[in-house]
């Protein structure tokens, strides 16, 4: 069993425990808003937290002594709370995760990825500010809608 968070749903304040991995995305059990999802993860369960997921997935790869990836923490988590229901954040220490690094070939942190459908559609690396963030994410995701 995966770890879960407790959310509280900006709409109402109830508190919401959303898990790491799950089909479809969160939402408030009380009025049914869409839920910030993030989540951690590692080698050994980011297939099924990251890979599976319904929606398209940031993931941020990151290093506890990275000042820039303690920088852009934050703003990511205000683009996933801003884009609740539509994304889901997900973040590995790189040096937790030795497999995930050599598979994305992470040679600098914060590298962050987009995921959908586990595969990815978009990558940057170094800090932005959460404005900048979510024009990636939202461009990178209207990109890969209008291929299909």
């Amino acid at each position: 069993m995966t770890a879960s968070n407790i959310v509280v749903c900006a709409r109402c304040g109830r508190k919401n425990r959303v898990p790491a991995a799950a089909d479809g995305n969160p939402h408030c059990g009380n009025c049914g808003a869409p839920l910030p999802w993030i989540a951690d993860a590692t080698d050994d369960d980011f297939a099924a937290i990251a890979e599976s997921a319904a929606i398209p997935v940031v993931i941020d790869l990151w290093a506890t002594w990275c000042a820039p990836c303690r920088m852009v923490s934050p703003a990511l988590e205000q683009v996933a709370t801003e884009m609740a229901g539509r994304v889901k954040l997900v973040k590995v220490d790189v040096d937790g995760a030795p497999k995930l690094s050599e598979r994305f070939a992470v040679h600098a942190v914060p590298t962050l990825l987009l995921l959908n459908r586990g595969q990815v559609i978009a990558r940057q690396a170094g800090a932005a500010p959460a404005p900048a963030l979510r024009k990636w994410v939202e461009e990178s995701i209207a990109r890969e809608g209008s291929k299909t």
